[in-house]
């Protein structure tokens, strides 16, 4: 979840760090630090509690002196409350190591008592404070090695950034579950989280992997296991958009990323529908193995667990083949029936999150043939799966997530289309007939976004409701729990999204005039039936805010607001109904005054459990 930058170079590291750490601030935001050492090699830290601006703030009064060695951090809280002390770095009590940690130390506390016992003193509440110590501890003239003694007594997950005056030219880097890449650069070498923190300064970079340390000089960068076996790094060369991580005139990343919809869409289906032929590259598993596939399992955590569950109702409606959908921290954590006959779906905008990622090497280790689809080029995931499919949605910064949600879906149907063909379930002509479908997606989004006013009078309308209630059936089931998923993330009002068809089992005591109920209703074959659960709500007074096809005026007779979507196939309708609930759950939280970008509590990506 935090964010890690480390420069160590020719030029002043300090104003590098900054500029490179607010780049990752969507991994954190409860605190944030900054250790360097001056031309003596004397350690400096600076930290402060909120916000990297308040750090910013900070040193503009302290008049920090020139340096080129440092490592810098912001925050998400997991042991400790957010403040001054528990802020990253963390140092030992001699005050000569610094560092910053991005995982959880799950052994913390028995390291603790046993330092403590040795006169070691703790002044934060976290679990990484134990880090330096044990360095301290370890450390008789070689830095390197004490942090290999140190890494083996680790329990958890970790990202390191070290730095020490004991070496004032060099900066330890180090992995476990957590990511970590190097930056290669001109008499200048950096480490961070995640790539777009450096690519002012390079695009030359090392995705450091598990179980590897890095020691990066200002010349030159070594690699090794945590045994000390030398490795050979290998560079690659990023090709990504700076200007992705601006927000163009935009109030908000999320406002910016919605727009971005249409393009992000066009842009994955110029690249896998060629001719109308459908190209999956990188899917690396045969027709023969596609065609044999029993069972398809897919696991993924919060929103993109709900673009799984429509993955599911596309697989078996065009495949044919039995689908199971499953949260990734409960996959994990029992004992799942999976086989070399079972496809196992790993769904990871990052790439990171730490459950998928657990969950893919345990399905892999029963035999699973596992397709990671995924955002981050490079990720961890990406390069542990048998086979991946990029959505190439372009980095995504608003923490509530959008065009990576649209992009997983359409990666959903592509791939049960793919399901489909390779097993005859589909004929030429229904295949065709949905590729063209596909194909006008993009200007379909288009037309919904020229709606975009009204969608905000709606909202603005509605955001003093203090409960609102997400309802679907059938494909839009999951883009009921999705549209809760977006207002509860960046409004903090309470909301649920259920099967319209269970209402009556439970959900329907919570309807009266101080609620708001969002139906999704495009035409189905479920049409009647949700029309039914609206006419239910009114009956007992609830406020009806109804998505519904264009044209539609039988609808409007059951709803008191409606929002309009363009007509499509019912299976394609939750491509176009997200994108009216993500810009509700916008218009809502702006209208309450909440920070849309950096919701509280919340981090972009989630690596620690």
């Amino acid at each position: 979840m935090c964010g890690i930058v480390g420069y160590v170079g020719n030029k002043d590291a300090l104003p590098i760090m900054l500029e490179s750490l607010k780049k990752l601030e969507y991994r954190g935001y409860d605190s944030s630090g900054v250790g360097f050492l001056d031309h003596d090699a004397h350690l400096i830290v600076s930290k402060s509690k909120g916000k990297i601006r308040n750090l910013e703030e900070l040193i503009r009064t302290q008049h920090l002196p020139f340096a080129h060695t440092g490592i810098c951090h912001t925050r998400w809280a997991t042991h400790g409350l957010p403040s001054d002390i528990n802020a990253h770095p963390h140092t030992d009590s001699k005050h000569t190591i610094a560092v910053v940690h991005n995982g959880i130390i799950e052994n913390y506390q028995e390291l603790k008592d046993a330092l403590k016992k040795k006169g070691y003193k703790f002044i934060s509440q976290t679990d990484s404070e134990v880090i330096p110590h044990l360095i301290a501890s370890f450390y008789k003239g070689d830095l390197l090695l004490a942090v290999r003694q140190t890494i083996a007594k680790l329990r958890g997950t970790f990202a390191l950034g070290i730095v020490s005056s004991h070496n004032p030219g060099m900066l330890i880097a180090a992995r476990v579950g957590s990511p970590l890449i190097i930056g290669i650069g001109d008499k200048e070498n950096f480490i961070a989280s995640d790539v777009p923190a450096i690519l002012d300064f390079t695009r030359r970079v090392i995705y450091l992997k598990d179980g590897q340390i890095a020691v990066l000089t200002k010349d030159k960068v070594e690699l090794c296991d945590f045994a000390g076996k030398k490795a050979t790094p290998k560079i690659d060369t990023v090709s990504f958009n700076v200007v992705a991580a601006r927000k163009e005139g935009y109030p908000y990343f999320m406002l910016k990323e919605i727009h971005e919809q249409p393009q992000v869409l066009e842009q994955m289906l110029s690249l896998r529908l060629k001719n109308r032929k459908l190209v999956l590259e990188g899917l690396g598993l045969s027709d023969e193995i596609l065609k044999n596939t029993r069972k398809v399992m897919i696991v993924a955590c919060g929103t993109a667990y709900h673009a799984g569950l429509v993955g599911k109702y596309l697989i078996e409606e065009l495949a044919r083949i039995p689908v199971e959908v499953d949260t990734s921290s409960e996959f994990r954590y029992r004992n799942p029936i999976v086989d070399k006959h079972t496809l196992f779906l790993a769904v990871s905008q990052s790439g990171e999150t730490a459950d998928t990622l657990a969950a893919a090497r345990e399905a892999r280790a029963k035999g699973a043939r596992v397709i990671a689809i995924c955002n981050v080029v490079g990720s961890s995931l990406a390069r542990e799966a048998d086979g991946i499919l990029y959505t190439y949605a372009g980095q995504e910064i608003g923490v509530a997530s959008t065009k990576a949600y649209s992009a997983q879906l359409m990666m959903f149907y592509l791939l049960a289309l793919k399901l489909s063909q390779v097993r005859k379930s589909i004929t030429p002509k229904g295949s065709r007939d949905l590729i063209d479908q596909l194909l006008r997606i993009p200007s379909l989004y288009r037309e919904v976004l020229k709606d975009m006013h009204n969608i905000q009078k709606i909202a603005e309308a509605n955001s003093h409701f203090g409960c609102f209630l997400f309802l679907g059936r059938h494909v839009n089931f999951p883009s009921a729990m999705e549209g809760a998923l977006k207002l509860k993330e960046i409004s903090y009002i309470p909301a649920e999204g259920y099967a319209a068809g269970e209402m009556k089992h439970g959900p329907i005591a919570l309807i009266d005039e101080y609620r708001a109920v969002v139906c999704i209703n495009p035409r189905s074959h479920v049409y009647e039936k949700m029309a039914s659960n609206m006419q239910e709500i009114r009956a007992r007074k609830g406020n009806v805010i109804a998505i519904a096809t264009s044209g539609d005026k039988e609808v409007r007779s059951n709803a008191d607001f409606v929002i309009e979507v363009p007509k499509t196939t019912e299976l394609l309708s939750p491509l176009l109904v997200v994108l009216p609930l993500q810009m509700m759950a916008y218009f809502i939280a702006v209208k309450r005054g909440c920070d849309v970008d950096q919701p509280r509590n919340l981090a972009k990506s989630v690596t620690v459990e």
